[in-house]
């Protein structure tokens, strides 16, 4: 299970996730990505992960999109930390896909 609420203000919108980032649950977030604007210039968009507790690689494609339309992230888990560090680089020019 996924669950997703976003909250909005002037300078921010937050994508707070809980649960499972895989396969079987990540369709509701990819439509609610695409549907939602967000990543505006004059408006960060901030992705917390904090309260995730799996991620598959069908959820790490997810965050890969994610980080490529300009979200940043929230993370605490060394687990999540790392996987953030490694998709930042794949992202990167040169850097390797998946």
């Amino acid at each position: 299970m996924l669950r997703i609420t976003v909250t909005e203000s002037t300078s921010e919108q937050r994508w707070i996730l809980q649960g499972r980032l895989t396969g079987s649950t990540i369709e509701e977030l990819i439509t609610s990505w695409r549907a939602n604007p967000r990543c505006q210039p004059s408006r960060s968009c901030v992705v917390d992960l904090n309260e995730i507790t799996s991620i598959d690689k069908d959820g790490e494609q997810v965050l890969l999109m994610m980080l490529r339309d300009g979200a940043k992230f929230v993370a605490t888990g060394l687990y999540t930390k790392h996987l953030l560090e490694s998709l930042s680089v794949q992202d990167a020019p040169g850097g390797d896909s998946f």
